[in-house]
């Protein structure tokens, strides 16, 4: 057969044969992945984007538990990932894993529309004050963590799966891939576009059981839009347990602490053949550092069992080359922990400022939660510029074939950051000058539109579409073939942490702004409080986060397939 015809990545199609490269993959299999990402996305922020107001308004919580309950929540949606990456690279691979986890999420975003909508699953509200049972509450949140478990097997393969679609060892392929992560996170921001907008709207102005069942509707869709695409896709085979492999290295090196390695790295123990001992698997070529765990793939008298190799004892190379991999990945992954804090500002403090300004345009009322539309306009202006603008202006100062390394698109990222904390910060101190001047100290909103809001939403808009989707590229490209999931999931975890994080900060904040009886930095009526020295707080973290990442970015190896 024509070898040409077919990739050369490993992949395969639906029935279990090598994939044709012109009947599957690419820009064809696309579409139904960046549908199905839109119509999650759009359920996503559709039911997260109001959810601190939800709280607020029907289950009667306080500004700062109710930020922290957002910020947990939204912490588990980017921790559960790692348990779907496990399981699409050990077992099921990404289709089946984004298949049945999408299954639970509509369990979910129905069980949420029916604790909004039905009667005796609502709460009971008399002149605008709800009484929620502790029972209407176990509900809403057992759905809301439905949502969460759903999330975490769709949220580390989807991204992965359509770059999956893209034959790395096909030079027109993989440049075509650079884009379609551009694309990817294009589509994510057209559903939260809607989301912010529309359903925000519909939520505050119609009603709360409409405003969560259309996002239901859509996750439905998003199911339809993934399967209707099958034949089309290309399949990597989950290449067995990545942690096993990992401890098998650990345990290895240690086995042999006391092996010299040797000079010439050709000896050390790799596959005979050209295809990994890993399935689904390219073979890595050895990188220097890190060198103890070489040990691991010396080959002793004592690694052999009735001639069979002990995998406890004896690791290939491209084994330890993948523990390598992770290990250098880890410091970068840290840094974006404290990015993903900035960013989790948008959905608890953000709205929470702009609950205390003016919301009307006109005859129009514009709720606090539908700001972050400007953040998503943002990401739809900034991608297509990079993409056509800042990409070939780049190239033509770096030589760099996508105009930036990955580490430099997220470094300039992080840099953004600073000064949206900033501008958030500026607005706040105008915002609590007026209040002093005015005495407007009980005043439900103050006259200052809340459109002051739109440039800390548009910088982080645009620090996302350099960090995250730098983030989504380098996490695939740098990881193991047969651990992406797993690392896309990795990168997914900064976000858990940086809700985690923030969450962390509103409780430290609160205790100790809080003692000898004062109001503190977050009290119910912000008019009262300092929510601009908790920016401050972030924007000081950011900027020593950002000259951490200088060093450690400055260091890295990238790794090397034979």
């Amino acid at each position: 057969m024509d070898i040409d015809v077919y990739t050369k990545d490993g992949t395969t199609d639906i029935h279990n044969k090598p994939a044709n490269r012109k009947k599957t993959g690419t820009w064809k299999a696309c579409p139904f992945i960046l549908g199905n990402e839109f119509c999650e996305r759009l359920a996503y922020y559709g039911m997260s984007t109001n959810l601190v107001n939800y709280l607020e308004s029907r289950l009667n919580q306080g500004n700062a538990t109710a930020a922290n309950n957002v910020s947990n929540w939204s912490g588990t949606c980017y921790a559960t990932p790692l348990l779907g990456a496990f399981l699409a690279d050990a077992y099921l691979g990404r289709y089946w894993t984004i298949a049945s986890f999408s299954i639970i999420y509509v369990f979910g975003m129905t069980l949420l529309t029916l604790s909004a909508a039905v009667p005796g699953l609502k709460p009971s509200c008399d002149s605008g004050v709800c009484n929620p049972s502790s029972s209407q509450s176990a509900v809403f949140f057992v759905a809301l963590y439905l949502i969460a478990l759903g999330t975490g097997g769709i949220k580390p393969c989807v991204s992965s799966f359509g770059a999956d679609q893209f034959d790395d060892a096909h030079e027109v392929e993989k440049t075509k891939k650079n884009s379609y992560f551009n694309w990817f996170y294009f589509s994510i921001n057209v559903g939260a576009l809607i989301a912010s907008s529309l359903l925000v709207w519909i939520q505050m102005n119609v009603g709360w059981g409409l405003g969560f069942g259309i996002p239901a509707i859509a996750m439905a869709i998003a199911v339809v839009s993934f399967f209707s695409g099958s034949r089309l896709y290309r399949f990597q085979k989950p290449g067995g347990s990545p942690l096993t492999r990992i401890c098998q290295v650990l345990v290895a090196s240690f086995r042999k602490s006391g092996v010299k390695v040797p000079s010439d790295k050709s000896l050390l123990h790799e596959t005979a053949d050209g295809d990994s001992a890993i399935k689904g698997s390219r073979k890595l070529d050895h990188s220097e550092g890190l060198s103890f765990f070489d040990k691991a793939a010396v080959d002793t008298e004592t690694d052999h069992v009735k001639g069979s190799v002990n995998q406890w004892r004896l690791c290939t190379v491209t084994q330890v080359e993948e523990l390598k991999a992770i290990i250098r990945l880890l410091p970068i992954w840290a840094t974006g922990i404290v990015f993903s804090a900035v960013y989790s500002q948008m959905s608890t403090m953000f709205v929470l400022q702009g609950n205390t300004m003016d919301p009307h345009l006109g005859r129009l009322e514009i709720p606090s939660a539908s700001l972050s539309i400007f953040d998503t306009i943002s990401v739809l202006i900034w991608v297509p510029i990079y993409d056509y603008l800042i990409v070939p202006l780049a190239r033509k100062f770096t030589g760099h074939k996508n105009g930036f390394t990955q580490l430099q698109r997220m470094g300039i990222g992080l840099a953004i950051s600073i000064f949206a904390m900033l501008a958030a910060g500026i607005l706040e101190v105008i915002r609590l000058n007026m209040v002093r001047r005015n005495n407007y100290y009980d005043l439900k909103h103050l006259p200052m539109t809340i459109l002051w809001q739109i440039p800390q939403y548009f910088l982080i808009g645009c620090a996302e579409v350099f960090t995250f989707i730098g983030q989504l590229e380098f996490f695939y490209d740098e990881a193991p073939d047969a651990m992406r999931s797993l690392c896309s999931a990795l990168s997914l975890t900064t976000i858990s942490l940086g809700n985690y994080l923030s969450s962390l900060l509103v409780t430290i904040v609160t205790h100790i702004s809080t003692r000898n009886g004062e109001l503190g930095w977050i009290p119910d009526n912000l008019n009262r409080g300092h929510i601009d020295y908790f920016y401050w707080v972030l924007a000081v973290l950011s900027a020593v986060n950002f000259v951490v990442y200088l060093f450690i970015s400055r260091w890295y190896t990238y790794k090397k397939v034979i």
